[in-house]
């Protein structure tokens, strides 16, 4: 596995958001804006329609895909984390959104936890 540059993981703590895109790119790939947290030194995701959301669904189709934050864009793997990451991954999305973190912290959302990892 890459590690994340020292740019990138300063990114990742200091903005509230990243945007994602699954798999091949293209002009024409979409991407949809989602909170994340870094745990334990990982990068996690959580849709908060669970394993229903299309973007969960298609990131785990695809496997691989892009991460954009504050300008940069850097190529990525998806894998499932499910509740293994659990207690971390909440209080770290807990500690960065507050009371905003309801929709992270839900079980369907625990249930479809994505690591991300430098492609």
């Amino acid at each position: 596995m890459t590690p994340w540059t020292p740019a990138t993981l300063a990114a990742l703590r200091d903005t509230f958001s990243l945007h994602l895109a699954a798999g091949p790119a293209g002009p024409d790939a979409p991407e949809v804006e989602v909170g994340m947290v870094l745990a334990d030194g990982d990068l996690y995701v959580r849709p908060q329609r669970g394993t229903t959301s299309r973007w969960y669904r298609a990131a785990i189709g695809h496997g691989t895909g892009r991460i954009r934050v504050s300008g940069e864009t850097v190529a990525v793997r998806f894998e499932a984390a499910g509740q293994d990451a659990g207690t971390a991954v909440d209080a770290a999305y807990r500690s960065k959104y507050g009371e905003l973190a309801a929709f992270a912290v839900s079980a369907p959302s625990r249930l479809a936890t994505l690591r991300i990892t430098p492609a």
